[in-house]
């Protein structure tokens, strides 16, 4: 007779200490730095698997004759209305589907921009009845590291360079960027609503580096829980000798995804909020197809680093990814790799010009600090969209949930950031009292 238990064994398939260090894990341990003992794990040296296209037999194309001729005339009776339905076997996608995705930003209801586990944030679906999969490569994290001494010192992208998108390494888009990291030492922790990103001495062999992602998906608070925000918290960890100063940059760019950099008309402008936060709003002007969401309001995007004692926040406001630009994707890196910051005259830079079509804008946030050997430092930034009416493709319109709290402007992207940043633990401490009844419960399988 078999068992009842055997289907309640609680091995852990994927024990972190197979792809973090034990010593690493020791370092983390002291606050929630460390990934958790339960969760999806992948190496960002792995590749996502392309999803296989299944085919059907002729007897079972036969059977399915009159759903098939049912589906094409909806599909057809949608697009005649310019709206694209959302079950479409007829049309293949152009981005093939991938096994890529991780946990996504934001909260319910707040429309998605999921973070492959590779670091890309990809899947938009910020508008109901559109979802953009591809990557938009110049919404990055990168480090750079130097010591007192000036003997050693690390620049790169904090995701693995190998993409198709990244083009020539000679321009001066995001190519010319130091994509160095091979991803063979760091590694990707998904436990729902939040995931850890551990850099186990990757560029910098002597410091250690983790990345917490916390959305407001919070129990029994519906206000948090509707909020278009997102937390990511880098614990830097020195091991070395010398005295290290880190800067950590954000970058995004002015869009919703797929082409939608390209439709001109959007512009920036920096901001100062209290409690020593401080970004960048990217107000984007929406030029959407099909034709019945073309009056969709605009979405403003806003980026923003926490500044403390030991954390000094700058910005860059605009910069292209062309050579024509004022300010090139390649200007940002060489001036990050020279200064580690950003000129604080930037804050005054007021809204940039509205961008022309074809032109990419993008904006960055700089918070560098300095760690002491064998010491510590926390940085926390926040990214959050504001996007107060929705409208579905057949008409109907609703402001989301959280603007009863918040207010319809479009500018209180800046509002929701400031919030994330100065609640994020709270946030913290009730996802953990509420998932970990079920984590440590030893009666319930590992899944």
């Amino acid at each position: 007779m078999v068992s009842g238990t055997l289907f309640q064994c609680r091995k852990n398939s994927w024990p972190p200490e197979e792809y973090v260090s034990r010593a690493t894990l020791q370092l983390l341990n002291d606050d929630s730095a460390a990934p958790p003992q339960h969760a999806w794990r992948r190496r960002l040296n792995s590749h996502a698997n392309i999803l296989k296209e299944f085919s059907v037999t002729f007897m079972e194309a036969v059977k399915m004759v009159r759903l098939g001729i049912r589906l094409w005339s909806y599909v057809r009776e949608e697009a005649s209305y310019g709206r694209k339905a959302p079950i479409d076997p007829f049309t293949k996608e152009s981005t093939k589907p991938s096994a890529s995705q991780g946990v996504p930003l934001g909260g319910m209801g707040s429309g998605s921009i999921s973070r492959g586990f590779r670091g890309e944030f990809r899947h938009w679906q910020i508008v109901p009845g559109t979802i953009e999969a591809s990557a938009v490569m110049a919404n990055q994290f990168s480090i750079f590291v130097s010591r007192d001494g000036g003997t050693k010192s690390y620049a790169s992208v904090l995701a693995p360079g190998e993409h198709e998108d990244l083009g020539k390494p000679s321009d001066h888009g995001i190519s010319s960027w130091g994509w160095n990291l091979s991803g063979q030492h760091s590694s990707y922790h998904a436990l729902f609503p939040r995931a850890w990103t551990i850099y186990d001495g990757e560029p910098d062999p002597e410091l250690k580096v983790s990345c917490r992602q916390i959305s407001p998906f919070v129990p029994h608070n519906y206000r948090d829980s509707s909020l278009l925000a997102a937390v990511f918290v880098y614990t830097l960890i020195n091991t070395g000798r010398e005295r290290a100063k880190v800067s950590l940059l954000f970058t995004w760019a002015n869009s919703i995804g797929g082409v939608s950099h390209l439709s001109g008309d959007h512009a920036n402008e920096p901001f100062i909020s209290g409690d020593g936060i401080s970004g960048v709003l990217l107000h984007h002007k929406q030029v959407i197809k099909p034709l019945a969401a073309r009056d969709n309001p605009p979405v403003t995007f806003a980026i923003a680093a926490c500044e403390t004692q030991n954390v000094n926040v700058t910005v860059q406001p605009c910069f292209g990814l062309s050579e024509g630009n004022p300010v090139t994707a390649k200007d940002v890196w060489l001036k990050m790799i020279r200064d580690g910051q950003f000129d604080p005259e930037n804050f005054n830079a007021g809204q940039s010009m509205t961008s022309s079509p074809g032109e990419t804008l993008c904006a960055a946030v700089s918070a560098s600090t300095w760690v002491e050997p064998h010491g510590r430092s926390t940085v926390a930034f926040s990214v959050a969209w504001c996007s107060p009416k929705v409208k579905f493709l057949k008409g109907s319109s609703y402001y989301r949930r959280y603007t009863k709290y918040f207010g319809t402007s479009e500018r209180a992207a800046n509002k929701l950031v400031h919030y994330a940043l100065t609640n994020y633990k709270k946030w913290e401490e009730e996802i953990e009292k509420w998932q970990s009844p079920v984590l440590t419960d030893e009666k319930l399988p590992e899944w």
